[in-house]
This record gives C-alpha cells, sequence and structure tokens, in this order.
C-alpha cells in the first residue's frame, strides 16, 4: 500500500503542469521603471493562483536583456518593447541580436510605453534641437530605452556625438543627477506616471519636450507610433505633450509547458484590477487587445486561453 501511495504521489507531480515548471522567473528592469513593479505584482498573483507555483522577479537592463535571457532559458516570462521583440526575431544586428531569436513566443500585448523626454527647467532646453551641447542620459546601453532614442534622434537629425555627454544610466540614477544638476536631459520610455519622473517633478522644475508627430513618422518603424503625454500627468505639467508610443509585451519561451503559460495568462487577466492598483500604466492592459499584432508566434498555452475567452477563432 505504502508503495502504491508513493507511486500515486509520483505521477501526480508529473502530471501537475506547476511540478513540470516549478520555478516561474519573470524578467523584468531597473527598479525605478514600470517592468519592476508590475513584475512583482504578477509574481504576487501567481504565488497565490497557480497551485505550487515558485515564483520571483528579476531585475535587468531591459527588453534586450530579458529577450537575450528567454533564449537562453534563464527566465519564463519577460517585459518587451515592441520594437526590441522585432528586432530579436529578426536577428538585427543593428539593435544588439546578432542572430534571430526563434525560441521567443508570445504571451500578450500589454499597456503602451511613452518616449518621455525630461530636462531640467534650468538647462533652458526647449527643443529637441536644443540638445545639442547638452548633457543627455538615453537608458542602459542596448536596453529598450537605447534603442528608442538611438531611432528618435536620429529622426531628428541628431546623434550622440551632438551632446556634450551621453549617459547610458538607469531612470532612477538619470532623474538624481538632473536634481543635482549634473545632466540636462533624460530619455526614459515606460509607462505614464513612472515614478523617477514623478518623484523628480517634486523636486525640481522639469519640461517634457515634445518629439513631433512628423519626427515620430520619420522612424518608420509600425511599432513606434505618435501619441500624447496628457496634460497633468507630472507635475507642472499643464499642458498635452506630443510624443512617441511603443506596445508592451509579455513574452515565454519555446520549453516552458502549454499548461503553465495558460495558467499564467489566465491569472494576469484575471486580476487586472491588482495590477492597475499596483501601477496606473496598467490601465493599458486589455484582453480584447492582448493577442494583436505580436511580433513573434504566439505561445500554444496562451493561445489556449484567448480561444477559450473568445479572443481567438
Amino acid at each position: 500500500m505504502r508503495k502504491l501511495v508513493l507511486a500515486t504521489a509520483i505521477a501526480a507531480t508529473i502530471a501537475s503542469p506547476v511540478a513540470a515548471q516549478p520555478s516561474i522567473v519573470i524578467l523584468t528592469g531597473s527598479t525605478s521603471g514600470v517592468y519592476y513593479p508590475l513584475g512583482h505584482a504578477i509574481s504576487a498573483i501567481f504565488l497565490k493562483t497557480i497551485p505550487g507555483a515558485r515564483s520571483s522577479v528579476q531585475v535587468t537592463q531591459g527588453s534586450v536583456e530579458n529577450l537575450k535571457l528567454l533564449e537562453d532559458g534563464d527566465g519564463e516570462l519577460a517585459f518587451s518593447l515592441g520594437d526590441s521583440l522585432s528586432a530579436a526575431w529578426k536577428g538585427n544586428t543593428d539593435a544588439g541580436f546578432r542572430n534571430p531569436l526563434s525560441k521567443l513566443r508570445g504571451v500578450a500585448a500589454i499597456y503602451r510605453n511613452y518616449v518621455q523626454l525630461v530636462v531640467s527647467e534650468a538647462s533652458g532646453i526647449k527643443s529637441l534641437a536644443d540638445l545639442k551641447g547638452k548633457r543627455v542620459s538615453v537608458g542602459p546601453k542596448q536596453s529598450g530605452t537605447e534603442l528608442n532614442a538611438r531611432a528618435i534622434f536620429t529622426a531628428a537629425g541628431l546623434s550622440y556625438g551632438d551632446f556634450s555627454r551621453t549617459d547610458y544610466l538607469p531612470f532612477g540614477q538619470s532623474a538624481k543627477l538632473i536634481e543635482k544638476g549634473d545632466l540636462d536631459a533624460t530619455l526614459q520610455s515606460a509607462g505614464l506616471g513612472v515614478d523617477s519622473i514623478r518623484q523628480l517633478g517634486t523636486s525640481v522644475a522639469i519640461r517634457l519636450l515634445e518629439i513631433p508627430k512628423d519626427v515620430v513618422i520619420k522612424i518608420n518603424d509600425a511599432a513606434i507610433v505618435p501619441a500624447v503625454i496628457p496634460a497633468r500627468t507630472y507635475e507642472g505639467q499643464t499642458q498635452d505633450v506630443e510624443t512617441a508610443a511603443i506596445v508592451n509585451f509579455l513574452v515565454t519561451r519555446e520549453g516552458v509547458s502549454a499548461d503553465t503559460v495558460y495558467a499564467m495568462t489566465r491569472a494576469i487577466f484575471s486580476n487586472l484590477t491588482q495590477l492597475v492598483q499596483t501601477h496606473p500604466a496598467a490601465s493599458g492592459i486589455s484582453l480584447k487587445d492582448a493577442a494583436a499584432a505580436t511580433p513573434v508566434p504566439l505561445h500554444p498555452g496562451a493561445e489556449r486561453y484567448y480561444r477559450e475567452m473568445g479572443i481567438l477563432r
């Protein structure tokens, strides 16, 4: 009888989708961005709603590193900007991908990132052209933010060589340098209300630079579209500001079981209220748009959930 009970327990463990993928590592970004707090909220949801799951959050440099880690099997779920994901799938060497990352699989399109180009009022910068000769931080090297920076500055007729100094710093560190007067501008690609800019706006007078629609169109990338940062998103911002936006995605990889990805997808969309309470950017996550325009194939587990919910047929 004891042998029979043991054999039954082993069989149940083998059959369990969570046991087949017991650890869910979520790849996020810097602690001062939006990926990180949302990643923690998703991890907490998994721990609460997926029986037996173990989930943890990893701080990273963002999209590009996340996708490379996923391809190497060092993670089960990752945040990524859409243009970075497209570049990874194609193997765009300029974006940091020497070869196509063919194991990537889509889970969901989520909220939009907005390119937020912030300067101190003391810098006197009022337009993109005024950045010449200034000290500018463009995000960690080869991060999704830095790829956005390169695309936008090129479309505006600028290069890093036009700046007196180009820093490759995380959001929070960039904001602190502006506050101390040691940096003039920081480009941050993140959800609206990102902590780094919100806190900076309460410490010093800041200005959000306009990225005009014609500049965004010149980028000629379907993943990057004209958008608006609504007035009063940040302290002292009294008007709407034109900018660019990029859809974010949650991504997994080939080799993560369909049952695990199904459980993750269902858990996320069954608990959107909790995500919105974590960060307002999550209010842009919608089930009806979740399976739309992914640059990589959907994972069968996510596809199964969307078919059950009538999103796919």
